[in-house]
């Protein structure tokens, strides 16, 4: 089952390059805000989830990536949320949805 990554469209050069890796976390903030990474891992997103992460940014545009071969036994819970605590190459990353402004 795919899951999904909701992540400024400002990181989107960097994840086509290198995938998804938190110790490349530029001058974007993260979808809540943080300026640095909360933990050492990938935030995952299920399907029917998606919309609420595209409900909480508030600043710039956003896009979804599909992110495919993730064993879900390897997510971590965080308080309700979920993050792989591994980095995602690019080639289990399509980019979805783009520039997907803020809903205020």
């Amino acid at each position: 089952m795919p899951l999904y990554h909701v992540t400024s469209s400002l990181n989107r050069a960097s994840i086509r390059e290198f995938g998804l890796d938190w110790d490349r976390m530029g001058a974007a903030t993260g979808i809540a805000g943080s300026r640095r990474p909360e933990t050492a891992g990938c935030f995952l997103a299920y399907e029917w989830s998606v919309d609420f992460f595209l409900r909480f940014h508030e600043e710039g545009s956003v896009d979804v990536w599909q992110v495919d071969g993730v064993d879900e036994t390897a997510l971590v819970d965080w308080d309700g949320f979920h993050y792989l605590p591994a980095r995602i190459p690019p080639a289990q990353l399509t980019l979805l949805r783009t520039n997907i402004p803020p809903r205020r």
